[in-house]
């Protein structure tokens, strides 16, 4: 069953360079995440062909593997279970994935050849997920705003509290550049995403009133208080997103955060036409990450695209 594809924002300008062309990186967040939104949003509907004990327990142990930053024992046990169950789509499509980061590329033909005969629409998430880590790692961190319409979003990204509910420095870099943000887009809605409460208050919560307290209109913020990390910011700031009749998004957060916040927003689904930062740690940030350093985005795009973690 085909998947729909939400409407792009006609109205939403290309972010463009200083020199007037479009980001490529951004360019392919917007044509390439938006038609896979519904993929993300609703899980994976597919589980294994025949799940089976065997099975389940080399799927737990890759992923397991995975998260230990063992990736050569990862994939060796999903070898070992595809080669039991050729028709896994779970263990194809994080096959795929982690031999697209070890930069096999035969053993990414294959995985994803067998998925499309499996699960043509699992294949083209899967696929996504690689567009969305290329789009990541192509952003630049960036302390202008971007000029877009109604229909894009703003969303912001917390950051851990002090224990008395105070705001950290960090987080409040990021609260100065998102409301330049708002400022530079007026009509856009602005989200701020993060639970981890302290003292009685949510990281959104506290966003939410610093916002608030220097002049954004209270309505015109939305505050997303149960994520804990920043696979969950973007899963639950989507779905956020789209009750609010937003179809796109300007990420805002830290400049070492923002590649892994992009590729998490593509792959949860939304389309990002723009990701500002503050200006911390802008220049330390600007040279994309070598592949070694790209690991933390690939395990987050995992988690993101929901493949899950045990079964």
């Amino acid at each position: 069953m085909p998947y729909p594809r939400p409407s792009l924002s006609a109205d939403v300008p290309e972010n463009r360079s200083p020199r007037g062309k479009v980001s490529t990186a951004l360019k392919i967040s917007k044509l390439l995440a938006a038609g896979f939104a519904a993929l993300a949003l609703t899980g994976l509907a597919c589980g294994p062909a025949t799940a089976s004990p065997e099975t389940d327990a080399l799927y737990n142990s890759a992923q397991r593997h995975f998260t230990d930053g063992d990736d050569a024992a990862g994939r060796a046990d999903l070898r070992a279970l595809i080669a039991a169950d050729p028709n896994d789509g779970q263990a194809l499509a994080l096959q795929a994935i982690w031999s697209h980061y070890a930069g096999d590329v035969p053993a990414v033909t294959d995985a994803m050849n067998r998925l499309n005969a499996v699960d043509p629409a699992l294949a083209a998430g899967t696929a996504n997920v690689f567009n969305a880590i290329c789009a990541a790692v192509g952003t630049l961190p960036n302390p202008l705003p971007a000029l877009v319409g109604p229909q894009t979003g703003i969303v912001v990204l917390g950051y851990g509290l002090l224990p008395d509910g105070a705001l950290r420095p960090e987080l409040v870099d990021r609260l100065q550049a998102a409301f330049l943000q708002a400022l530079a887009a007026p009509f856009s809605p602005v989200v701020v995403t993060g639970g981890n409460p302290q003292n009685g208050v949510t990281e959104a919560e506290a966003m939410r009133a610093w916002l608030v307290g220097h002049g954004l209109p209270a309505a015109r913020v939305s505050a997303e208080n149960r994520a804990g990390s920043t696979v969950q910011n973007a899963l639950y700031s989507t779905r956020l997103l789209r009750d609010l009749g937003a179809s796109s998004a300007v990420v805002v957060t830290s400049p070492n955060h923002i590649r892994r916040a992009v590729a998490d927003f593509i792959v949860a689904g939304t389309a990002v036409v723009g990701a500002m930062t503050s200006l911390d740690q802008l220049v330390s940030q600007i040279i994309p990450p070598v592949r070694s350093n790209q690991r933390g985005i690939y395990l987050d795009s995992t988690r993101t695209f929901q493949l899950p973690t045990a079964r």
